[in-house]
């Protein structure tokens, strides 16, 4: 699915709940997407997981992601 919001869109969104994580092994976690974009970035080494706003259905792409945590200070 084309992601309709722009690295602006994301970083206003970051605080607002409604997101959800689905991890590499198929576990989900809801919540805001600082907090999911924050785990994903952990996890970053073992896979990622997808990242969705609940709402849209709209799902985030891995550089839209890396963007993300790059705004979030968080290291390479």
């Amino acid at each position: 699915m084309p992601n309709d919001y722009s690295h602006d869109d994301l970083t206003n969104r970051l605080t607002k709940p409604g997101w959800q994580r689905t991890d590499a092994s198929g576990a989900t976690e809801t919540g805001t997407l600082k907090d999911l974009a924050t785990k994903a970035h952990a996890e970053r080494a073992k896979h990622p997981g997808v990242v969705k706003e609940i709402e849209t259905a709209v799902e985030l792409e891995l550089l839209q992601l890396q963007q993300l945590w790059h705004y979030l200070g968080l290291p390479d």
